[in-house]
């Protein structure tokens, strides 16, 4: 099922939502059913990128992600320690999705947009989010990819949700800690996400969601090992 909502409405919603946690949530868990929330998720990534621009790039990471979520800096690494004790940068990360995949039951979703740093360099990141056991959308797994063509203020959102497995979905959600996010599967099993880390820390990442009988690939891109400065030795990966 696929569906495409503007901008502006969007971003309204994601003012509405001052991030996780938000007023009212207390007592959602208890009412957690397995439905796609794609919208829900699109405001959060927009309320992401806007804590980013006011507050700093760091402190919004660290508001968005769970406690064991991955980042790429090259490999991947847990983005709390990754991130402990760093200052934010004086200027932000600017991002805005375009593209959004959610499994049938909301339980997790990817989103794709460009983003642009503060030195001009344009990237694709590649976000993994989880529907928390308030309701809110939290990110286990960001990182991003060269594309000089990404755009980040697109005019549309797209967004796709898996088609619903046979049989009678679950009563409520399972809240799952401690995984690896790099390679791993929505709790139903429609949205699967495979990065593979080489050993030149070439990154490559694959995004699958369930389309009639089976699995179909969706998204592939593939990050080249990064640029090494003249005299500075190359990370290792492996």
């Amino acid at each position: 099922m696929r569906y495409a909502a503007a901008l502006a409405s969007l971003a309204i919603l994601a003012g509405c939502s001052a991030g996780p946690g938000r007023p009212g949530d207390a007592g959602r868990g208890r009412d957690l059913r397995p439905v796609a929330h794609p919208s829900e998720v699109i405001a959060a990534e927009l309320a992401f990128a806007r804590m980013a621009r006011e507050k700093g790039t760091w402190t919004a990471f660290r508001e968005f992600s769970t406690d064991d979520a991955l980042m790429a800096s090259p490999r991947l690494v847990k983005a709390h320690e990754a991130l402990k004790g760093q200052d934010d940068p004086a200027e932000p990360i600017v991002w805005g999705p375009d593209h959004v995949w959610s499994s049938c039951d909301g339980s997790f979703a990817v989103s794709t947009g460009g983003a642009r740093y503060p030195d001009g360099h344009r990237a694709r990141f590649v976000t993994v989010w989880q529907r928390q056991r308030k309701g809110d959308y939290r990110w286990v797994l960001d990182q991003g990819l060269p594309d000089d063509t990404a755009d980040v203020s697109p005019d549309m959102i797209a967004g796709d949700v898996a088609e619903c497995p046979a049989g009678p979905p679950p009563r409520r959600l399972d809240y799952r800690r401690g995984e690896n996010w790099a390679v791993n599967v929505s709790n139903d099993g429609t949205l699967a996400w495979d990065t593979r880390v080489a050993a030149d820390c070439s990154r490559t990442i694959v995004i699958r969601t369930r389309q009639g009988d089976g699995m179909k690939e969706v998204f592939r891109r593939t990050a080249p090992a990064p640029q090494v400065p003249a005299g500075q030795a190359a990370p290792d990966c492996g």
